[in-house]
């Protein structure tokens, strides 16, 4: 019997034995799945979805000088709201698998003009990358070679 229930489950006659054995020691409680291996989160299911609703906000709204997102930062916001150490180090693993990878903002100069730049992209780089200074005249070789 044992050999046929293996045979249409698709497992091996040691699994069968194993689950016939725990049936028979604990009844139907003996079969119930096991929980998955390792420590179980310190956040509820609820301060895991608002943990993730922070990279939404800028770090700078909880305190923190630039707008860049750390683990060691998510952890420090965590244990200030809710008192719960997490090593930063764990932390990149459970961002990844939340989704959430690194990411830098883009740094944008103070004093950059827009229009500025794109006028010297549009009218100057042309005339300089064809030998041309933005007056006109061919520039010598020398300074072409230079300039591209």
């Amino acid at each position: 019997m044992t050999c046929e229930v293996a045979e249409f489950l698709n497992v091996t006659i040691r699994s069968v034995e194993i689950w016939r054995d725990r049936h028979r020691k604990y009844g139907d409680r003996g079969l119930d799945a096991k929980p998955p291996p390792g420590r179980p989160s310190y956040l509820s299911p609820r301060q895991t979805r608002q943990v993730l609703s922070w990279f939404r906000r800028s770090p700078k709204s909880f305190g923190f000088a630039t707008e860049l997102w750390t683990a060691r930062r998510v952890a420090e916001v965590i244990r200030r709201k809710w008192d719960i150490d997490y090593n930063w180090r764990y932390l990149c693993g459970w961002l990844a698998k939340h989704d959430i990878t690194p990411q830098k903002p883009q740094r944008v100069p103070r004093e950059a003009d827009p229009g500025a730049i794109e006028r010297w992209r549009s009218h100057d780089w042309p005339r300089l990358k064809n030998g041309r200074d933005a007056s006109g005249p061919l520039l010598p070789s020398s300074m072409k070679a230079a300039c591209c």
